[in-house]
């Protein structure tokens, strides 16, 4: 990244200019025609925002306390894959702009790089686990330890992922595999060396003799049984991702998960799913404040996230923004995109004559 870019639109034409095109297609595209996909977005553009005015309400306060930790602002990295795809660093590289704008990174178990070189890469880093749970129970708690022991701080488990979603322009692309060198790190069957870099030769460097690496299983078969076991197993905060019937979200109370997670995967699984952002409101609803309700999906500016934190969300996660950022800059790209949504969130809420982001309220928020 030469230069400074002033949007997440560029960011994206920068990052699209510098990948390579199939590998692109993988962090832009979805499922089926990708009504999804594009839905998300245009959702935002349906929803407009109602200011108050003369409200001598000075420079807004724009952070907040999630699942008992305090965040600099309300925007999450979402969990995404593959991040060494956009810049050798991977997510060494997010992880460490994460912790500079003092946010969260929820790391994928899809990780190029191991969850505890993760965390070594950047000390003091708030990190969250995103889990598919697996149909091997014991594979599934050794990964639910190793990020135990990384020091992660809860347990984000994707509920909506019973098989991989079509996406076509991987099809096209022929993109069904990862680069030689380069794998989901978090899916060893176990680091049992101790050095944390997950390759058991000792020297720290992640080239030595490592151990096989499972596939990512998508099972029909996971239940709420499931998360019961989970809740049996670990005492992190669980975070249920991917949920969008409020049916779903009564049922997810009561079997005891700590914050929910609206997400229709950005529309990489079922197409045709209405917006996340259409979704909330429901969602904010069936759980009647008991516990915290993120969202992801189209969030491309800070009016975004003042739309969807009115609609009743405790914060949002961005993924594909993020990824752009990696790819243009690696880390310092990453670190801009998360400083433009802080200070667009901050400039809408001056705006909206609000002194901070508990302020507001669906009244703020008209549909067009």
């Amino acid at each position: 990244m030469t230069a400074v870019l002033p949007t997440i639109r560029d960011f994206e034409a920068a990052a699209r200019a510098r990948l390579d095109p199939a590998h692109y297609d993988y962090f832009a595209g979805g499922a089926g025609d990708e009504i999804t996909v594009k839905a998300n977005e245009a959702a935002f553009a349906r929803l407009a925002l109602l200011p108050r005015v003369l409200r001598g309400a000075g420079t807004p306060n724009i952070g907040v306390t999630l699942l008992g930790g305090r965040v600099a602002m309300p925007v999450l990295v979402a969990p995404t894959a593959f991040h060494r795809l956009a810049d050798p660093e991977g997510e060494k590289a997010t992880a460490r702009a994460a912790a500079a704008a003092e946010t969260v990174m929820i790391v994928s178990m899809a990780a190029t790089v191991a969850v505890e070189d993760v965390a070594a890469a950047a000390p003091g880093a708030t990190l969250w686990f995103q889990l598919y749970v697996q149909p091997d129970m014991d594979f599934t708690e050794s990964i639910v330890r190793r990020a135990e022991k990384a020091g992660c701080a809860a347990l984000v488990v994707t509920a909506d992922s019973p098989a991989r979603g079509r996406r076509d322009q991987d099809v096209r692309n022929g993109f069904d595999d990862l680069p030689e060198g380069m794998c989901c790190e978090n899916l060893r069957d176990g680091d049992g060396d101790g050095d944390g870099d997950g390759d058991g030769d000792g020297d720290g460097d992640g080239d030595g003799d490592r151990g096989p690496v499972r596939p990512i299983v998508m099972s029909p078969v996971i239940s709420w049984e499931h998360v019961d076991l989970l809740r049996r197993m670990t005492r992190l905060p669980i975070v249920l991702k991917g949920v969008t019937h409020p049916a779903d979200a009564r049922l997810a109370l009561d079997h005891g998960v700590s914050a929910l997670y609206v997400s229709n995967h950005g529309g990489r699984q079922l197409d045709g799913v209405p917006a996340a952002v259409d979704l909330l409101p429901e969602i904010v609803a069936a759980v009647g404040g008991a516990i915290p309700v993120l969202m992801d999906g189209g969030i491309r500016r800070g009016t975004d996230v003042v739309k969807a934190m009115a609609l009743g969300a405790s914060a949002v996660a961005v993924g594909r923004p993020v990824i752009w950022g990696l790819a243009a800059g690696g880390e310092r790209g990453v670190a801009h995109v998360l400083e433009l949504l802080r200070d667009e969130v901050e400039h809408a809420l001056t705006l909206c004559g609000l002194a901070s982001i508990r302020d507001l309220e669906p009244g703020l928020v008209r549909r067009c």
